[in-house]
């Protein structure tokens, strides 16, 4: 019997055509179901009959997590609440919880999105794939394991922590397969090397997401655990979960499913379209979306297109990775800064490791910045003095901001089993 694909052979006429009316249905929809987005539409002289293609998109209002907050605890809901057969939300660290509504076929959507990552991974219904991501209200437990499911894999269900457990089924299944964050893996892999289980295990390939992540903290990972490769995965809350798109083998950038939702690149000042290649402002608007469609969602989530055909022969198109937030730029002194971008500096010095942490405080009404990151195995400490005054020196020559740099040694920073927290901003407590 043969295998089942999910992933569809698309060409770019029959995908825009799939756009545009995905796009129509999507208008219709929340224009009737939705009293939110009806007054929005109404707000700016647009009815679903005035779509005559996917260029009439730019016509259409934004919306944001403020409308997701307004309209707690069902927010741009457009179906009948009898229809809701699930919500899930975001993990409320600032604010009203974004709670998201789900009607029977977005969850078989949502799987179905999720078993193409799986297929586009390498994985075969014979693999055994260990789940150590969030379950409950978080959307990442529930969208792994029902998309390994659908996909026919064996799904290990264990969650974040629980260090003994995942080390335990590691080496007694030895699953071919882990799905975490990166910083879940980083701190799976430096156990397994410390306890010496690198023989007793048989991962393939691991499958991360939902924090940026540095190309060494990524090479790291897969070093120490033997992989094969690893994948990054796309997705939020509010666009159905993790599985919004995949890595593929090629590693030149992320697959995503554009049959089932749009994705605009706009500069997040001006909110028009980047030129193709540059980074701006993921913008994404659902075509299939039932319980809460999304029309213009700002992500803040900073990309950019890639143009042309991928090696790997997937037709659909591609983004690259997450590079940063547009909320999550920090001022010093005037100076905007992205924490990837201290990132992208450790990366040159081969000396340096993955992990780092940016503390910000104030005083006598002055920012100041310090840098606190980890050197590579192997580096001694004798050369950690001048190995901080040298990245302090790239810091200042690249960001046009002074630093205290501290070099420590592997190890010594926090490590998480969720994201990892990169920037310490003491300055409202100054």
């Amino acid at each position: 019997m043969a295998k089942q694909a999910f992933i569809p052979n698309i060409s770019a006429d029959e995908l825009a055509a799939r756009q545009l009316d995905g796009l129509r249905w999507t208008l219709e929809h929340a224009f009737r179901g939705s009293e939110a987005y009806h007054a929005r539409l109404r707000e700016v002289g647009f009815e679903p009959g005035d779509l005559k293609s996917l260029d009439d998109l730019r016509r259409l209002p934004f919306c944001s997590v403020e409308d997701l907050r307004d309209g707690y605890p069902l927010p741009l809901l457009s179906v009948p609440e009898e229809r809701v057969v699930r919500i899930h939300g975001s993990s409320g660290t600032t604010g009203k919880r974004k709670i998201l509504a789900y009607t029977q076929k977005d969850i078989d959507d949502w799987k179905d999105m999720m078993a193409r990552c799986f297929e586009l991974a390498g994985c075969t219904p014979m693999d055994r794939v260990q789940i150590c991501v969030g379950y409950g209200l978080w959307t990442a437990g529930a969208g792994f394991q029902l998309g390994c499911e659908h996909f026919g894999a064996m799904a290990v269900p264990v969650g974040p922590g629980l260090m003994d457990i995942q080390l335990q089924l590691l080496t007694d299944l030895r699953p071919s397969t882990i799905c975490s964050t990166a910083s879940m893996a980083l701190l799976l892999a430096e156990e397994v090397e410390r306890r010496g289980l690198r023989d007793k295990i048989g991962l393939k390939r691991a499958i991360f997401g939902a924090e940026a992540h540095s190309p060494k903290m990524r090479a790291r990972f897969e070093e120490l655990l033997g992989l094969d490769g690893s994948f990054d995965i796309s997705g939020m809350t509010e666009l159905y979960g993790p599985g919004a798109g995949l890595e593929c083998s090629a590693h030149q950038g992320i697959h995503y499913w554009a049959d089932y939702y749009i994705l605009e690149i706009l500069d997040p000042e001006t909110m028009e379209p980047v030129a193709p290649g540059e980074i701006g402002e993921m913008v994404v608007t659902t075509l299939r979306k039932e319980a809460a469609p999304l029309i213009r969602y700002r992500t803040h989530d900073l990309t950019r297109l890639i143009p042309g055909q991928c090696p790997c022969g997937c037709s659909l198109p591609r983004h690259d990775h997450i590079l940063g937030r547009s909320d999550d730029m920090i001022i010093v002194r005037g100076v905007n800064i992205y924490p990837g971008q201290i990132a992208e500096i450790l990366g040159m010095f081969p000396q340096m490791g993955s992990e780092y942490q940016i503390l910000l405080t104030r005083k006598e009404g002055r920012d100041f910045m310090s840098l606190k990151a980890e050197r590579a195995e192997g580096v001694q400490a004798d050369d950690c003095g001048r190995l901080a005054s040298a990245v302090a020196d790239a810091l200042h020559r690249h960001l046009l901001v002074s630093a205290q740099v501290e070099v420590l040694a592997p190890g010594s920073l926090p490590r998480t089993f969720a994201k990892t927290r990169r920037v310490v901003d003491e300055r409202d407590a100054s």
